[in-house]
């Protein structure tokens, strides 16, 4: 929504903004750990699925991403054609430019996802069940608490990246059909 937004529209403070978006992208992650455990434990959310989810909603990254992306392929002529046909701001994003983003989005996503799945830090400070710690952290238990096998940890990693795959392979579509679209001359 942020990208769109910032791509299409000009308002008082869009390259303040921009800049402070990008800015946030030279701090690494692992500074705001130790931040987001003191907030979580305020609010009770430590020890829940949520507090590794929460911070990786947003990512500056993908905001930056997907407003480039927004500004080269969603031409003025067709927002401004669905305008004509009497369509508001909101159904034009969810009807016209979000289908002409989702190769974007959909990369924004995985980038997301991957970056969620593999999350090793975070997790291991705000999880304390076993039933909610992600792969990377099991896959640290089994070689930390018992006698490392390394057969076990490499069929471990190698169940852990399977959902990655199959999730690339089924949002493959969405850049083939991206790449077909940019293909036509309208």
């Amino acid at each position: 929504f942020a990208a769109y937004g910032v791509s299409r529209w000009n308002f008082k403070g869009k390259s303040a903004f921009t800049t402070a978006v990008l800015s946030t992208q030279m701090f690494p992650g692992v500074l705001f750990l130790l931040p987001l455990f003191l907030i979580f434990s305020q609010v009770d959310l430590t020890d829940t699925f949520w507090s590794v989810f929460l911070p990786s909603i947003v990512s500056p990254f993908g905001v930056y991403l997907s407003r480039l992306f927004a500004a080269s392929s969603v031409p003025d002529e067709i927002i401004e054609a669905a305008r004509i046909d009497g369509s508001g701001g909101v159904r034009t994003f969810f009807t016209v430019a979000v289908r002409l983003m989702s190769p974007a989005l959909v990369t924004v996503f995985l980038f997301q996802f991957v970056g969620i799945w593999n999350n090793f830090f975070l997790p291991l400070m705000t999880i304390n069940s076993a039933e909610l710690k992600p792969v990377t952290l099991g896959l640290y238990g089994m070689s930390t608490y018992f006698n490392p096998q390394y057969g076990a940890l490499l069929q471990g990693a190698l169940l852990g990246v399977i959902p990655l795959i199959v999730l690339f392979l089924g949002l493959q579509r969405f850049w083939q059909s991206g790449l077909a679209a940019g293909a036509v001359k309208g």
